[in-house]
């Protein structure tokens, strides 16, 4: 080849190469103004989250009842990791002034808290109201509302008197639905005038796992081999209990829509958890058995809610186990749809078939789990980074893939993240400057915020988010070990102090405000 011809080759290729590079460049450039442009909407909602039981304390003051956590917690203390309980949890209910300043440093614009049924209504609709609990929520929501914090209200989080179990067995009646329907009916009249943002159920799915399926929350209802309870049948009462917990939300949201709707004003959704399930290989079973894990996990409560019916998945598996809707329920469900979901989520794990391939007996392998086994780990690969919680592993990407799938299933209807966060497991040996000291908090909350925004910039219709939790609080059978608290409390005196993480939210929160008026 001549000189000439090897000079225009040069040439040539430099020519190609630029091109490639600059449009690499230029496609780099442009995600990263992508990145740096993005805004949250001018209406979004950045707060913190809480429920009755872990925050109030106020054990019997003031009217209140019984309720099925009290009588857990004190008839079987050694099931809490401390042997606790939410007598005192962190006494918002003598401290909410203090800590709606709190919130109020931070800069947040909303507060997600729940509805104490047995505060409300110590014998469901078996007793009088008790007003003196009317008055406490009145007190909170306007000082709230005069801070600028917009109420956020959950009816129900995993507590309801325990007289409701003791007449029918709560959420197995159907009777349920009718209290429920009382309970709602209740704080819509007395507190729907300022609130604007209701959800009726805090993730049924969870709670029925744990209280019907593996029996480790109350009612502790399980058989072998999901669990050693002394009552209970785990193969066929979680979908009894879904299902009433169910037609229960439908009531609600009608009676929202056509009693209360058109001059209140407000919203109102049902919160689930979620967890991201990534398939362990590519094989079509494994792939087949992450729709089964989250069939049998989220969707058993949005597919009824949203779409009038349970996922196919469940149907196949479960048969006559699994109740039906009649048609006029079906119609019900239909007409009664939510305004929003709530998505509590937290952590990711790989799913393995255990329908069509041999599997080893765990968390997820059984009939009424989906035969999707749950692991955080194949071979030396984990699902993201793990930590001292056997269940929570750092992995931002399956928040946006959740988002993503949820955006998909369910036509992009809004939603709020209700819970997101990170818990320290404290030791014997953890100090309190280690704990204040949360950096790791900061990275999980950093990352999955980072993950949100992705999901938005794909599509996913997302309206705010809330951190768990604003306090450290009793954390259910871990008692008050296990710490999600931006703000660190001294188990004695109850003195809130800030975590490394409180002033990383407060600056979050203030750049993400600026940037939509930049």
């Amino acid at each position: 080849m001549g000189n000439l011809a090897i000079f225009v080759l040069i040439i040539l290729l430099q020519s190609l190469m630029c091109n490639v590079y600059c449009s690499c460049l230029n496609q780099s450039l442009s995600e990263n103004i992508l990145e740096d442009s993005f805004s949250f909407p001018s209406d979004f909602l950045f707060g913190t989250a809480s429920s009755a039981y872990q925050y109030e304390g106020a054990f019997l003051t003031e009217g209140k009842g019984l309720n099925n956590w009290d009588i857990f917690t004190h008839e079987y203390p050694g099931k809490i990791r401390d042997e606790n309980n939410g007598d005192m949890a962190v006494d918002q209910y003598h401290r909410f002034m203090e800590d709606i300043q709190l919130m109020t440093s931070l800069g947040v614009n909303s507060y997600r808290f729940s509805i104490s049924w047995s505060r409300v209504l110590p014998r469901g609709r078996f007793g009088s109201i008790n007003y003196s609990g009317i008055t406490y929520y009145n007190r909170l929501i306007d000082a709230l509302i005069s801070r600028g914090i917009k109420p956020f209200v959950t009816l129900n989080h995993l507590d309801y008197p325990q007289e409701l179990e003791y007449r029918f067995q709560s959420w197995l009646s159907p009777e349920m639905q009718k209290d429920f329907l009382y309970l709602t009916n209740i704080c819509f009249k007395h507190f729907g005038d300022r609130v604007k943002l209701w959800t009726t159920l805090n993730e049924p799915n969870n709670q029925i796992i744990l209280s019907h399926l593996k029996g480790t929350f109350p009612p502790s209802r399980c058989s072998l081999p999901y669990g050693n309870c002394s009552q209970g049948n785990s193969e066929t009462e979680p979908f009894i209990a879904a299902h009433n917990a169910i037609l229960a939300h439908a009531k609600a949201v009608q009676l929202y829509r056509t009693k209360y709707k058109e001059e209140q004003k407000g919203i109102i959704g049902i919160v689930v958890q979620t967890s991201w399930f990534e398939p362990i290989s590519d094989s079509t079973a494994d792939k087949a058995a992450a729709e089964r894990a989250q069939a049998f996990y989220s969707n058993w409560i949005l597919d009824p809610v949203i779409y009038g019916k349970y996922p196919k998945e469940m149907v196949n598996i479960l048969g006559s186990a699994l109740p039906r809707f009649s048609k006029k329920e079906v119609e019900y469900l239909k007409e009664s749809q939510s305004d929003f979901v709530g998505i509590n989520h937290y952590t990711s794990y790989f799913i393995q078939d255990c329908l069509l391939s041999s599997c080893n007996i765990g968390f997820g392998a059984s009939k009424v789990e989906g035969y999707a086994l749950k692991l955080d780990r194949k071979g030396n690969l984990t699902i993201g980074e793990l930590t001292d919680v056997n269940w929570q592993h750092i992995h931002p990407e399956g928040f946006r893939k959740m988002l993503n799938y949820l955006k998909d299933r369910y036509h992009n209807i809004p939603m709020f993240i209700t819970e997101n966060g990170f818990g320290d497991l404290q030791k014997p040996e953890t100090t309190v400057k280690e704990l204040l000291n949360d950096a790791k908090r900061i990275q999980y909350m950093s990352g999955y915020l980072d993950a949100l925004q992705s999901a938005m910039r794909d599509g996913a219709n997302v309206k705010g988010y809330f951190a768990w939790s604003l306090l450290d609080n009793f954390e259910w059978l871990y008692g008050y070990k296990l710490r999600f608290g931006l703000y660190h409390v001294d188990p004695v005196t109850l003195k809130r102090t800030p975590k490394r993480s409180a002033s990383w939210y407060r600056n979050y929160i203030g750049e993400n405000i600026r940037r939509r008026y930049d």
